[in-house]
């Protein structure tokens, strides 16, 4: 069989298109995501043990679960129990952002564990109110020791959101499968998919490591 790469030079606005929306989602899903984590991991630590149950549930599922099954309960269960209907583009920010969430907690939680005892004392000798705590001292330094997880997590989402294209979602994965379908051409096709999806994520892997190597020497650990 000859190899034609130039194939794709027909179709480089449709995977344009998809790469877009793969990165549209993604980031839309970080950023929930690592709100929702964030709200998560302090759930975790907390004092109460309903709140610190509930949590545990959440992160045990959605971390021991795979997120091919999360995407389709959602899509396919959750409107027959709710009565609505749902878009794959919808499904899929759901999906993902409870996902995103769920491992970006226990980020949080070690990072926020991470922070010495010492910086509580002072915060309630000051006489300091719980809320500027958390935003002031703690968050600031919780944030900085969890940056290089966090961003390692963005990577993995970045990939694991090819999964879309399992419902329809017209995504990267899913432009370059219909092409792959068009043209009978699978390995020009699916090469070429798989080589965008590592010039993303391939310099943001070593941008993580030389972040983390600068913050673990800020913070001389």
């Amino acid at each position: 069989m000859a190899l034609d790469f130039s194939i794709i030079l027909r179709f480089q606005d449709a995977l344009l298109l998809g790469l877009w929306m793969t990165l549209k989602l993604t980031l839309i899903c970080v950023i929930l995501g690592c709100t929702f984590g964030f709200l998560v991991g302090l759930a975790r630590t907390s004092r109460s043990l309903a709140l610190r149950a509930i949590s545990s549930v959440y992160v045990e599922f959605f971390r021991g679960t795979p997120v091919l099954i999360q995407l389709f309960w959602i899509f396919f269960c959750l409107p027959m129990i709710l009565g609505i209907e749902l878009s794959n583009l919808a499904s899929g920010v759901i999906a993902l952002t409870l996902y995103m969430g769920a491992i970006t907690s226990e980020t949080f939680r070690a990072s926020l564990k991470s922070v010495g005892p010492e910086q509580l004392d002072a915060c309630i000798a000051l006489g300091l109110p719980r809320r500027n705590q958390v935003t002031n001292v703690i968050l600031p330094q919780a944030v900085l020791r969890a940056i290089p997880t966090l961003l390692s997590n963005c990577v993995s989402l970045f990939k694991e959101s090819a999964l879309v294209s399992a419902v329809g979602m017209a995504d990267l994965m899913f432009v370059g499968q219909n092409i792959s379908n068009n043209t009978a051409r699978p390995v020009e096709v699916l090469t070429i998919v798989a080589l965008i999806y590592f010039v993303i994520a391939f310099p943001l892997t070593r941008a993580v490591s030389l972040i983390e190597r600068r913050i673990l020497a800020k913070l001389a650990i």
